[in-house]
């Protein structure tokens, strides 16, 4: 009975097998029978791919980074839109600025102020005078006394030449001894005073010791400037040599000051910039400082470059290894400014509006520096005196990405002609309607229409067309509503424009003669809700 079992289950599980051998098999040959279907007629597979440039909108350009950015077109706003939504204009002006920057900074000694003492013979320390850190000397006081052998035996050398000299000069006066050997004791003489020298034997020790005749065990050592101690290893009964740094002494007079400037701002930093400190110790006084010199080397760490600062310490209000404040006045010279809320920052660009008069702004892609005190440094894009709208900017903005969307559109109204140019210059058309702005549901537009020298033009055929761009974000598709005005006589036409909906819509006007447009005139509109 077990035995059948067995082999039912292995029956079953062989059944099972081939089935899903089965299956697999069907799968292989399927997606090879469609992969041919699946190439281009180049035999390339096709790939999934995202929109090409040829798809993107007539309106976009890609910027840098691969994002999009709408192009703008110049925009025409009548009066009291431009009242409506606070525009303001200032003038491109130059001017000196100074960019101050606020950076830390570590007060720390004036090493071309800093001495070090030391012997030129080896030798012990006998007395010590200056025997602490920080203890203020002066330049000739007496550090410590040393004696050295060899010292010792320089000095009895010049001694014993002193008196050869002396003994010859007094056989000279007896004409005893040639000339020669008189001179050799003098060069005797003159050779031992420049060992003396040699090892820092003042000139008041060598006079001392001719008057005394006798030589001294121990020499003093006197400090060579005024300052302070910040290093002592100069200690009684100590043996020493010629290597030995028996002391460090800083005057700090003056101090440098090493502060740490970002990368980023390094460039606006040059040599003889000034500068001010501020301590925490003395809130209420203020220190002047230089640039002396930009460090070679950026901290890897901080991203930060060292900037040494020089300054006068008087009374050593500021301490080696402080904490100070520091601002310094990168000087940049004569540079064209506008007021920085003039300059509309859309993603990698950066645009200002100039404004050409009655109501025409013209979008200006401009090169900026940086802002000091509420103006903007212009490096490119705008000249002296051109006058840029200086608020209301954003909204200028989504007008003229209105303008510009609204002429990708076309309602199948004819387009101007090349040689229609001069005609349109000298063609005006003064556009009303009643309601005065645009209202929801039937309007009655009206266009003056006049040539050169003011004259009506009449016979011409005109169209008003409304338009606004698709709003994907809210769900809405783009509209658009036409009219064509009828002749009224004297230049006038008048016609019935439906506005589907308030907002703001682009308007357009087409003056068409013998099928070629021979003027146009763009402007935008605000319309309200339904009478």
């Amino acid at each position: 009975m077990k035995t059948t079992s067995y082999k039912i289950a292995l029956g079953v599980m062989a059944a099972l097998c081939i089935v899903l051998a089965a299956v697999v098999t069907y799968l292989v040959a399927e997606q090879n029978h469609a992969a041919p279907a699946m190439e281009t007629a180049e035999g390339d597979p096709v790939l999934a791919k995202g929109p090409s440039a040829d798809a993107h909108r007539g309106d976009q350009k890609i910027a840098e980074g691969g994002a999009l950015e709408p192009t703008l077109v110049p925009v025409q706003l009548s009066p009291q839109r431009m009242q409506e939504i606070g525009v303001t204009t200032a003038t491109a002006a130059m001017k000196t600025l100074s960019n101050n920057l606020q950076v830390p900074g570590n007060v720390d000694i004036n090493e071309t102020k800093l001495a070090y003492v030391q012997t030129r013979f080896p030798g012990w320390i006998q007395r010590v005078f200056a025997n602490a850190m920080y203890q203020y000397v002066r330049k000739g006081q007496p550090l410590f006394t040393v004696y050295s052998p060899d010292l010792v035996s320089s000095e009895q050398e010049y001694l014993l030449a002193r008196k050869n000299q002396a003994a010859f000069s007094g056989g000279m006066r007896g004409d005893s001894m040639p000339g020669m050997a008189h001179q050799e004791s003098a060069w005797l003489v003159q050779a031992a005073v420049q060992r003396l020298e040699q090892f820092g034997v003042a000139p008041e020790e060598i006079a001392n010791l001719e008057k005394t005749g006798k030589e001294q065990k121990e020499l003093t050592v006197y400090s060579p400037v005024n300052g302070y101690i910040t290093e002592r290893n100069a200690l009684p009964n100590a043996y020493v040599q010629p290597e030995t740094k028996l002391y460090a002494i800083a005057d700090l007079s003056t101090v440098w000051v090493y502060a740490n400037v970002f990368q980023s701002d390094v460039g606006r930093v040059r040599p003889g910039d000034r500068a001010k400190l501020t301590v925490d110790a003395y809130p209420r006084k203020t220190f002047s400082a230089r640039v002396d010199q930009i460090l070679p080397q950026v901290d890897q760490a901080t991203r930060t470059v060292r900037i040494r600062l020089v300054m006068a310490n008087p009374g050593v209000a500021l301490k080696p290894g402080m904490y100070v404040n520091v601002d310094i006045a990168a000087e940049l010279g004569r540079q064209l400014v506008v007021p920085a809320s003039a300059i509309l920052h859309s993603g990698q660009r950066a645009v200002a509006f100039i404004d050409r008069g009655e109501g025409n702004l013209e979008p200006r892609t401009v090169t900026t520096g940086p802002q000091i005190d509420g103006e903007i440094v212009i490096l490119s894009g705008l000249k002296l005196g051109d006058r840029v709208v200086s608020s209301a900017n954003f909204l200028i903005d989504s007008e003229a990405q209105l303008q510009s969307a609204s002429q990708n559109f076309a309602p199948g109204a004819p387009q101007p002609a090349a040689n229609s140019a001069n005609s349109a210059e000298n063609v005006s058309i003064d556009f009303t309607s009643n309601p005065s702005p645009l209202s929801t549901g039937s309007n009655t537009v009206r266009a003056a229409v006049r040539g050169p020298d003011a004259k009506p033009l009449s016979g011409s055929q005109v169209t008003v067309t409304l338009f606004m761009p698709a709003m994907p974000e809210m769900g809405m598709a783009a509209m658009h509503s036409m009219a064509t005005l009828v002749d009224q006589g004297g230049g006038n036409y008048e016609g019935k424009l439906d506005v589907p909906m308030s907002g703001t819509w682009q308007v357009t006007i087409n003056i068409t003669r013998g099928g070629q447009v021979i003027a146009t005139k763009k402007l935008s509109v605000t319309t309200s809700g339904g009478r």
